[in-house]
């Protein structure tokens, strides 16, 4: 079984993962091959006090980049949207980037 370190690759700090704050929503990059459930599991592991509702996955394609006359892509990545339930505690983390 993998670590939750080997799952949960980093937190997303965007403008639209930041709104989800006080909706107990938080945006992770995860492990291309990451279940809904390990992601969960890792979640739960990771910050203490948490129970998880519903997680969504997206897998963001891969992106075409220049540099001058170079082409080339961005790689692909898998990110997670993590609901937690109401009486859960949030994620300190998140919080203090407010």
């Amino acid at each position: 079984m993998k670590s939750y370190a080997d799952i949960i690759v980093r937190p997303l700090i965007t403008e639209k993962s930041m709104d989800g704050v006080a909706a107990k929503t938080y945006s992770f990059e995860v492990a291309k091959d990451a279940t809904k459930a390990e992601i969960a599991a890792a979640v739960e592991t990771m910050f203490k006090k948490t129970k998880v509702v519903k997680v969504n996955t997206v897998v963001m394609k891969r992106k075409p980049k220049r540099y001058g006359v170079h082409v080339g892509f961005k790689g692909e990545w898998k990110k997670a949207i993590v609901t937690l339930s109401e009486e859960s505690a949030p994620i300190a983390f998140f919080d203090s980037m407010n």
